[in-house]
């Protein structure tokens, strides 16, 4: 039987699974997971990344050695090793999921050319997205590739379906005796503990998120106490879970016939999350060098600062805006933070103190346990208004109007900063002032910090720099 080689990344599971499918067209799928300097770079930056990681790895494997196989680890240059395999497994075919960010999908392009030039066919896969690029792009009523705009994108994204592949079951896996390394291990990256990142875990989050949660999910998308959203970032992260299973088993729950109105809305809403994860990972697919520079051709002279006085303020969750700083805290002691915190702190950044987005993207890179370059620089342009966020003017959150919205009594607060979880009364973000601090009771001895800038006077001074930069730039286009 002729084999194939399938190298797995951010793709961690067996079900639903564009990748393995394609390999199994070609024999038997030998499993290899290729440990190179990039991964071993960004697992280290954050040992909760590391951890979920080695998990998931190590879920892996058991799945493959109930059927038969395991996973062939090689630490090193990825071109070498699989041309190595390729010759000691007598394979025929490499296959494995793209990449979308511009350095990733690079590095695809350098491998298929060099395992190709060797006489191997290669394939780079997309499994990551629950529609391919192409597929949108595909179905286009405009020419060009891809969509810069979300709202017509999504409009085309929600017609579409995604694709269904061979259940794990019926795939065949080949047997090997070829040289193997050990397993991935937390202590190789300075983490320590191994969670259940297991495909089965992932599944079972999401059925247990669409039996109840899910049809609340409008509310707990802007409700940081609410902690209800569905956790499974770092799962599509690592592909414990595809995007695919999530829309099918959403359309599946959309179809309930006893669905009330506000339910089938949050779980519209839902699905609408995983299509602008969609949409960031095509604009990155056909814009590359947005990895580098911004989508946004006006912005990308634009004089944000690498610094700021206050940005360790901002980095350790000591701004004096209690939901900016909730956010970090959240962050650095779960490796998560609430989707409607991360716009405000990110918000905070690039206009209370004008300090540029991948300042931020590179400081909250330490800590996420989530890992896709592509979405976070799509995510980061699009709150820094250099991105896919067409506005007129930048979108400029106001952090204590989202408090006094979002968290009037000051739930998620207490819960994240220490400092505040014995404080008196509740809406205590509303009522300060960029002079006062919050008074704790006698004998703490901690205070928490008055805030380091005024909201509504960086607002404006941000607002007239950038209207000083845009007319002219306008003016010189128009000039051409």
């Amino acid at each position: 039987m002729p084999v194939a080689v399938y190298r797995f990344a951010r793709d961690l599971r067996l079900d639903d699974h564009a990748g393995l499918s394609a390999a199994a067209s070609h024999g038997d799928v030998l499993p290899v997971l290729i440990i190179d300097r990039d991964l071993e770079k960004r697992l280290r930056s954050s040992t909760r990344r590391a951890a979920f990681y080695c998990g998931a790895v190590a879920a892996l494997d058991g799945a493959l050695r109930e059927r038969g196989s395991a996973l062939v680890v090689r630490r090193g240059e990825p071109a070498g090793i699989l041309g190595s395999l390729v010759r000691e497994a007598g394979a025929s075919a490499v296959a494995w999921s793209a990449s979308y960010d511009g350095a990733g999908a690079a590095d695809d392009a350098e491998l298929q050319a060099a395992l190709e030039e060797s006489g191997t066919r290669a394939t780079a896969v997309h499994d990551s997205p629950a529609i391919p690029p192409e597929e949108s792009t595909a179905a286009r009523s405009s020419g060009g590739e891809g969509y810069k705009a979300f709202a017509p994108y999504y409009e085309v994204w929600r017609e579409l379906e995604p694709g269904s592949y061979e259940a794990p079951l019926l795939l065949s896996f080949a047997r090997s005796d070829v040289p193997n390394e050990p397993l991935p291990q937390p202590k190789e990256f300075g983490s320590a503990d191994v969670p259940d990142a297991s495909s089965a875990r992932a599944r079972e989050k999401l059925d247990a998120f669409l039996r109840g949660p899910a049809l609340q999910y409008s509310i707990a998308l802007n409700v940081p106490a609410d902690d209800r959203t569905s956790h499974l970032s770092a799962d599509l992260t690592f592909g414990t879970i595809a995007a695919r299973t999530i829309v099918r088993e959403t359309r599946r729950r959309l179809d309930d016939p006893f669905l009330l109105s506000e339910e089938r809305a949050s779980l519209r809403l839902f699905q609408r999350s995983i299509a602008m994860r969609d949409f960031f990972l095509q604009l990155a697919w056909y814009n590359p060098r947005t990895s580098d520079e911004t989508l946004q051709e006006k912005m990308r002279e634009f004089p944000f600062a690498d610094s700021h006085p206050q940005l360790e303020a901002w980095r350790e969750g000591r701004t004096g805006y209690p939901i900016v700083d909730a956010g970090v805290r959240q962050l650095h002691a779960t490796g998560w933070m609430h989707p409607r915190v991360r716009a405000i702190a990110a918000s905070f950044l690039c206009f209370d103190l004008n300090v540029d987005w991948r300042v931020g993207m590179a400081e909250w890179e330490r800590y996420l346990s989530e890992d896709d370059p592509a979405l976070a620089v799509g995510n980061w342009q699009w709150i820094a208004g250099v991105g896919a966020d067409l506005a007129a003017y930048p979108r400029i959150y106001n952090p204590r109007k989202q408090e006094r919205r979002f968290d009037p009594a000051g739930l998620y607060a207490r819960r994240w900063i220490a400092e505040l979880a014995h404080a008196p009364g509740g809406g205590f973000g509303a009522v300060r002032s960029a002079t006062a601090q919050i008074q704790l009771p006698l004998g703490d001895a901690q205070e928490y910090p008055r805030p380091v800038v005024d909201h509504d006077r960086a607002a404006r001074d941000f607002l007239k720099r950038y209207q000083e930069f845009v007319t002219p730039a306008a003016g010189r286009r128009s000039n051409r």
